[in-house]
């Protein structure tokens, strides 16, 4: 759902165009999700989820108000550097959303909004700024992220590996911030942040102690589905492990597992094709583990 909202705009993307990207059935889709929207408020909430790990990463809650902010505010860039598609779907693609959609989005601008009015009380006349002004604040920060968003490219996996050198979103950290404080603390605190210099970009969030942060490839639903199908059954050849996944592309099939099998997820005990015979494959020991991470919340749902 993703990378379709990214080619084809949130609004244009179909239940047979999510299919027909991740090599499923519709029968499998519908399984998981009631109708298209339901998908893409999966998506969102998703998103909204991964945002969030990168926010509060380095995040203090007993920080200064400014600061609190700046961490805030360079968490949310690096993350829309990092994963530009999600982000295009949080902030530009769920404006043309469900009801639900639109809800959960209101209700992370207000907790954000929130934020922004505890500027109020850093200055004596406070009072005498209406709450209003963090609305305004938080609808021109974000006004400047759509722009940017609509524009510019997403990321490739290489610069994702190396730092996402050139990241531009983050490189307004400093004129946000200054956008942010000057209703609070005037030009003075403007012109600081501008002075400061940009934060350094960092890699991809991962989470400490789970192994699909370890993993060095994305982490979509058809490669759970091949990794699930290896767990059930196996041993079992690029053809059985293709059936039970569901997938109907036997050509990326075989990138796929040789993707897998690259990074160490799964292993072939058979002759393979140099000795004629079908491949056999297992999950490896980190295999079981991230099959593990998934089939955990799966299990819940």
């Amino acid at each position: 759902m993703v990378e379709e909202c990214a080619v084809r705009g949130a609004g244009n993307v179909t239940v047979a165009h999510v299919v027909a990207s991740a090599g499923v059935s519709r029968r499998t889709f519908y399984d998981l999700f009631e109708d298209r929207e339901d998908c893409f408020l999966g998506a969102f909430e998703d998103g909204i989820a991964r945002a969030a790990r990168y926010v509060l990463d380095g995040y203090d809650p007993d920080a200064r108000w400014v600061d609190r902010l700046r961490a805030a505010l360079t968490g949310l860039l690096t993350f829309l550097d990092v994963e530009r598609d999600v982000g295009r779907l949080l902030i530009v693609g769920s404006l043309g959303a469900s009801a639900r959609a639109l809800e959960c989005r209101q209700d992370v601008l207000a907790r954000t909004m929130a934020l922004v009015d505890e500027g109020r009380a850093e200055i004596k006349a406070g009072g005498e700024l209406p709450p209003l002004t963090a609305e305004g604040v938080v609808g021109g920060v974000l006004s400047v992220l759509h722009s940017r968003l609509l524009v510019s490219p997403a990321l490739s996996s290489e610069e994702d590996r190396t730092g996402h050198e050139g990241s531009a979103l983050l490189d307004l950290t400093g004129p946000l911030m200054g956008m942010i404080v000057l209703p609070y603390l005037g030009p003075a605190a403007v012109r600081k942040e501008l002075a400061r210099p940009a934060p350094k970009a960092t890699g991809a969030h991962r989470a400490e102690g789970n192994p699909l942060g370890e993993l060095e490839m994305r982490l979509t639903y058809r490669t759970v589905r091949v990794l699930m199908a290896i767990a059930a059954h196996p041993g079992s050849s690029n053809r059985v492990v293709a059936e039970a996944a569901e997938l109907t592309d036997q050509g990326q099939m075989s990138r796929l597992l040789a993707r897998l099998h690259d990074i160490g997820l799964i292993e072939n005990s058979g002759g393979g094709a140099a000795r004629g015979e079908p491949n056999a494959w297992t999950l490896t020991d980190k295999g079981w583990r991230v099959q593990g991470a998934i089939a955990e919340p799966t299990s819940h749902s």
